[in-house]
């Protein structure tokens, strides 16, 4: 019988914090007012909207009426992308991206292609997932209107010369929107200092509750309405607010930047005890994504010879929660397409294993999967003919 249970899959969702758990029992108990509702159950529940918006903008150098609560991560990209799109249509028709953002991203630029006259540039990334930024200012032209191009991978942990992408949009009067769901909450973020003119964030990445995100937007951002019908968020997206999800979020995010630089420090170390414990002692395996420029929690490992999704199922009978990718394509056969922009084989991109640690890992559990995964990988690849040819010198 399995009698561990370790998590190692904070990319695609994190256990919510006791505290956040905790704020966001008020509003579901006792503090339900509707915010928009001018008694005193509405305004206390006014108050604690405000204060997420506040905690939340305090974490990136933002105003709160500079934040806008959207049901999450996706939500917020398709708001950013065709809110702009629409909004701004007499001035241009042309969008940069990148061939690895998430598909939230690039089924949205798909969509507006197909459906409404917009044309767009999928910027190629090198071998460790990074854009060319001289790709990037060739591939900008009199039409184009916006550039959306995600801060960090969530598969591969990449993370892109954002700073640098922000002031070739600037300096070309471009707007810039960067999906930032896996980076915040663990990377310093100033949205000044970057040039960034909106961002995509999701509480449940930061030990939050799901089902609930925002979308910064810089004054003077002109975006089309996401839902119409009433007057919440700025008349920008109707719906009576979710109270305990936006206060779980602000708490999410306030607890996430207290300590920030201490986490990421010992992320970082356990990070790469675990990608140099399966590079120097399994064979036949590639690290994929930046070596240095990536998430903290992230690593992403391709093993030749053997399928990723038998060796997720080995690997959960032992207790070990992972991944060989996103969470919203898991369902798919196909391979990873970030895996393959990054010039990987099927065969390769197919034998992927993304392991992401989060503020509950420990180092026996790290010490745990180092222990686990050679033996299970060895078995899985004994079924492989094109190992056994390996093997006996072919």
């Amino acid at each position: 019988m399995m009698n561990k249970r370790i998590y190692m899959d904070y990319s695609a969702t994190t256990p919510m914090r006791e505290e956040v758990l905790e704020e966001m029992m008020e509003f579901m108990k006792t503090e339900y007012g509707n915010p928009s509702s001018i008694h005193s159950f509405g305004r206390e529940s006014k108050n604690a909207v405000d204060t997420a918006r506040d905690r939340i903008a305090k974490t990136m150098n933002a105003k709160g009426k500079e934040i806008y609560f959207t049901g999450g991560g996706s939500e917020s990209d398709n708001w950013a992308i065709k809110g702009y799109a629409f909004a701004n249509k007499n001035k241009g028709n042309h969008i940069i991206t990148t061939k690895i953002e998430h598909h939230a991203v690039l089924h949205t630029v798909e969509y507006l292609v197909k459906n409404h006259g917009f044309t767009a540039t999928y910027l190629d990334v090198n071998a460790e997932g990074l854009i060319d930024l001289e790709d990037l200012k060739k591939a900008i032209t009199d039409e184009t209107i916006l550039i959306t191009i995600m801060y960090a991978n969530n598969e591969i942990g990449t993370i892109q010369p954002i700073k640098e992408i922000g002031a070739i949009a600037k300096e070309n009067k471009v707007a810039f929107h960067t999906d930032g769901v896996q980076i915040y909450g663990s990377g310093k973020i100033d949205v000044d200092e970057l040039n960034i003119d909106m961002m995509s964030m999701s509480a449940h990445k930061l030990h939050g509750p799901k089902g609930i995100g925002a979308l910064y937007i810089r004054p003077g951002i002109r975006l089309d309405n996401l839902i119409h019908g009433g007057a919440q968020e700025r008349k920008k997206r109707a719906g009576t607010e979710n109270v305990p999800g936006i206060v779980g979020f602000g708490k999410a995010a306030e607890l996430a930047y207290e300590d920030l630089e201490e986490r990421i420090e010992e992320k970082i170390r356990l990070r790469d005890k675990m990608i140099d414990g399966i590079l120097d002692n399994i064979p036949y395996t590639l690290l994929n994504g930046h070596r240095t420029h990536r998430l903290p929690n992230n690593t992403n490992i391709s093993f030749r010879f053997i399928e990723g999704e038998s060796l997720l199922l080995s690997l959960d009978m032992v207790g070990i929660a992972a991944s060989s990718g996103s969470a919203c394509t898991s369902g798919s056969l196909d391979p990873s397409h970030v895996l393959l922009s990054l010039g990987l084989t099927h065969e390769v991109a197919h034998g992927s294993l993304r392991l992401t640690i989060g503020a509950y890992t420990t180092e026996e559990e790290v010490d745990y999967v180092l222990e686990q995964l050679p033996p299970i990988v060895e078995r899985l690849r004994q079924m492989s003919p094109l190992y056994e040819e390996i093997q006996g010198g072919n």
